[in-house]
């Protein structure tokens, strides 16, 4: 790409003009705030089929016979030659061993020949892919009876099991179990497919057990037992600097019987019991701990490990001298992880193959810890931190709740919110107190609305590309960061998680424009952050006045409003008469009827409502009298209501009856406006409740008590966000920009404290809000190279609904 080079005078801003354009300045001799070198990272869980079935390269779905349900052995089926007899069974006795390989399938040939063999098959995830000369590594545990030695026929073929894509025989079967191996190669001129089975087959009769059968391409790295290698470039385009790990719910398991017990996850893949994962389908364990570490090292990341720590997700939990057997586990892991080979973890490691130990800082202690409703995060966190601390001073803990009985380094936040939130609130954390840990927003995503998954769209990838913006301002109090989820089957069934940065099948990939995003902006960090600011060359514009209709509801609460009166001055806008009908108003959720005079509400569901009104009222006071039936909480008295995700609502006995606050949702995220105060709604008796709405200012009564009062302070979409950061190594100053409106933006670049700016080049993103990627149209929205080589002008005009990079070479 061509390089334009711009003389000017030292220490001035470096710019050019559009006519009426906007000027983004920034402050290059102004050096702000440092970003950490492990700010981009990864997040993984066993979720949507990432592992089984995704990343983790193994191709047989039920290899080792735990999948089944009922009398039938899922995702296996016997395969009979023309003529031939047989069957199959799941046989328990005489198991290759009783830790992990319990079960066994036993294949009867009762009549087999090489004309018509008898055999069984298994379809893989969705399939079993084939591609052209391609070599794959199949092995499995078998015995056979009597005499029977062989052959054994491994074999891909097509679902119909009209084509077969590659074979071989295995011999050598006897009364004991043995492991055997075998390699197929594809013709070199079979097309690409998904639907194939993978088939083992008897060509005379016999009976032979078969145990932990697997099949495997060629894995990242030629790695055994390894990963799957579009996935790992895919991710090695991210630029990741850390991996967060185990996950997530993966780690806690809803039991504590089924959380991620790591040691039950290295060595022998045959001595690997594996278990359930949260997300309802059996993880293998195939990829355990050193295989994340693995995984680490081949990307060139450092391991963000997260330790069991004595919660599970349906509430089960543990403490005191209970706790302390899962303490001793996380400081037997981090040895595993960090010892040398003198320790006995570390030894063990060396063992199973890797004998350098791994550098760690980050240890995280369990996952999203407030949902632990007993309230026994605090005791447990310090129970692991003061364990921790005492053997590894240096490493870095992260709570994932705020606790009180000592202070983290790290606290882990987590964001999934619209995406239209996510651009309105890039600015979150700009005022944020910088005493207290600093912060790992270790899980975010924008979400669609609605969500059409599987993956994001380009409005979603505006909302991320505004929050990491936000995010990488403020990385003094955030040295790391990690979007979530990462991977995504987009098979049928393959899902559990709506919206995912990166899509396959078995046979394909493909980033989403969350993804592209990503890549972009992790290529690009920067060392050192610049002030940046956005002047508009044209009149501001001007907001309107804050607006909406009312509504009243419930949540899991029976209630009844009457007496309902809306007034701006001495202007009645709206007054019930319940006895003449509903007339005006709308029940979205609920079951409303008028019971003696007032609008009764009598199903047990959350956020149940109804509206009435214009959307164009502005100032206003709303006076009503309300009374509990019976239920859970109290009441809520919805206003400035422009569309069901962006209101407020003043809430009345929420929280379990046991708080009143307002909050405010805007684009379907809600989030306190103001304090809450403690305060519970009594069944049985009327309340006379009035808000009172002049311009910002808010003021609630209860029963003629001002209770809550705040200011409802809009937040516009930014006309332009934008952060800059210096690359010490080269210079190079990076600007990163999101256009989140409809409209391009035209804006003239001013640099100060540069002697010349020398050219720049970058990446744009840009589309449709609603366009996705698929597996059928991966590259839809994409980037597209920018070289700014306009003669005489540092410029650049911003495309509606973009995400931009530019790297600003200096003299």
């Amino acid at each position: 790409m061509a390089r334009l080079r711009f003389l000017l005078l030292p220490l001035v801003a470096a710019s050019f003009s559009f006519s009426h354009a906007d000027t983004i300045t920034i402050s290059a001799d102004k050096p702000g705030v440092k970003i950490d070198p492990m700010f981009y990272g990864l997040m993984t869980e066993e979720i949507n089929y990432s592992y089984q079935g995704g990343l983790y390269a193994e191709l047989i779905q039920n290899r080792d016979f735990k999948d089944d349900s009922g009398p039938t052995t899922d995702h296996w089926s016997m395969d009979l030659g023309n003529g031939a007899t047989g069957t199959m069974n799941l046989d328990a006795e005489n198991p290759v061993n009783t830790v992990a390989l319990i079960t066994s399938l036993k294949l009867d040939a009762t009549t087999a020949s090489k004309s018509a063999p008898v055999g069984i098959a298994n379809d893989g995830y969705w399939g079993i892919p084939v591609k052209p000369g391609t070599t794959y590594h199949a092995s499995f545990y078998a015995r056979s009876a009597g005499a029977f030695s062989g052959p054994v026929t491994v074999s891909i073929q097509s679902a119909d099991g009209s084509k077969t894509f590659a074979t071989a025989d295995i011999n050598g079967l006897g009364a004991g179990w043995k492991h055997f191996t075998a390699t197929l190669t594809t013709h070199a001129d079979a097309a690409p497919s998904t639907d194939n089975r993978f088939v083992v087959s008897l060509t005379q009769p016999g009976t032979v057990w078969l145990s932990l059968v697997s099949l495997f391409p060629p894995t990242y790295h030629d790695r055994p037992n390894g990963t799957r290698i579009d996935l790992m470039e895919k991710m090695a385009a991210m630029h990741p600097a850390f991996l967060r790990f185990p996950g997530g719910n993966y780690l806690e398991g809803d039991t504590i019987a089924e959380h991620f017990d790591w040691k039950k996850t290295i060595g022998d893949i045959s001595l690997r019991p594996g278990h359930r994962s949260p997300w309802n389908y059996h993880s293998t364990d195939g990829f355990g701990l050193l295989e994340f570490l693995d995984w680490c090292e081949d990307l060139n990341m450092a391991p963000v490990l997260a330790v069991y720590g004595g919660y599970s997700l349906h509430g089960e939990h543990v403490v005191g001298a209970q706790l302390q057997p899962f303490v001793q586990d996380a400081l037997d892991e981090i040895e595993y992880v960090t010892g040398s080979v003198s320790t006995k973890w570390g030894a063990e490691r060396a063992k199973d193959g890797h004998p350098a130990p791994f550098k760690l800082k980050y240890v995280e202690i369990n996952n999203e810890d407030f949902f632990d409703r007993s309230g026994s995060y605090d005791g447990r966190f310090k129970q692991f931190h003061d364990a921790i601390k005492a053997k590894y001073p240096d490493l870095q803990l992260i709570a994932t709740a705020r606790v009180r009985s000592t202070i983290p380094d790290v606290v882990d936040e987590h964001f999934y919110n619209p995406w239209p939130w996510m651009i309105r609130n890039a600015n979150h954390y700009d005022n944020v107190s910088r005493k207290g840990p600093k912060i790992f927003v270790g899980e975010w995503a924008s979400q669609d609305t609605p969500a059409r998954g599987p993956t994001p769209s380009m409005g979603s990838a505006i909302g991320d590309s505004a929050w990491m913006i936000g995010l990488e301002r403020n990385a003094d109090l955030i040295p790391i960061q990690c979007y979530a989820p990462l991977l995504v089957n987009v098979n049928e069934g393959g899902r559990q998680w709506a919206i995912n940065l990166i899509g396959y099948n078995n046979l394909n990939s493909f980033g989403s424009p969350s993804y592209y995003a990503q890549c972009m902006f992790a290529a690009n960090r920067g060392d050192t952050v610049l002030p940046t600011a956005l002047t508009l060359g044209g009149p501001a514009a001007t907001p309107p006045p804050l607006h909406g209709n009312i509504g009243v509801g419930t949540w899991t609460t029976q209630s009844e409003y009457k007496d309902i009166q809306v007034t701006a001055g001495t202007k009645v806008l709206y007054q019930s008469n319940f006895t003449t009908g509903t007339d005006g108003w709308t029940f979205p959720r609920g079951a409303w009827s008028v019971v003696d005079g007032a609008l009764h509400q009598s199903d047990n569901a959350e956020n149940d409502l109804a509206t009435i009104g214009s959307t164009d009222w502005t100032d206003c006071t709303i006076h009503l009298q309300a009374r509990k039936v019976s239920g859970a909480e109290g009441f809520l008295i919805r206003f400035r209501q422009v569309n069901d995700g962006n209101y407020i609502h003043l809430n009345l006995g929420g929280w379990g009856n046991h708080q009143h606050a307002l909050e405010k949702a805007t684009d379907g995220a809600k989030a306190d406006l103001g304090a809450r105060i403690n305060g519970n709604i009594e069944t049985g008796r009327w309340y006379d409740i009035r808000i009172e709405l002049q311009g910002e200012n808010i003021r609630c009564y209860l029963d003629n008590e001002l209770i809550l009062e705040a200011r409802d302070i809009p937040t516009a979409v930014p006309a332009l966000i934008t952060t800059a950061s210096r690359d010490d190594a080269t210079g190079d100053i990076i600007l990163k920009a999101v256009n989140p409106t409809a409209d391009a933006k035209k804006c003239d670049i001013a640099v100060t404290g540069v002697p010349a700016i020398a050219g720049a080049t970058g990446q744009e993103l840009t589309g449709d809000l609603d366009d996705h990627n698929t597996i059928d149209t991966p590259e839809k929205i994409f980037p597209k190279d920018l070289s700014l080589d306009k003669a005489g002008a540092l410029n650049h005009e911003f495309p509606a609904h973009s995400v931009t990079v530019l790297r600003l070479k200096t003299q």
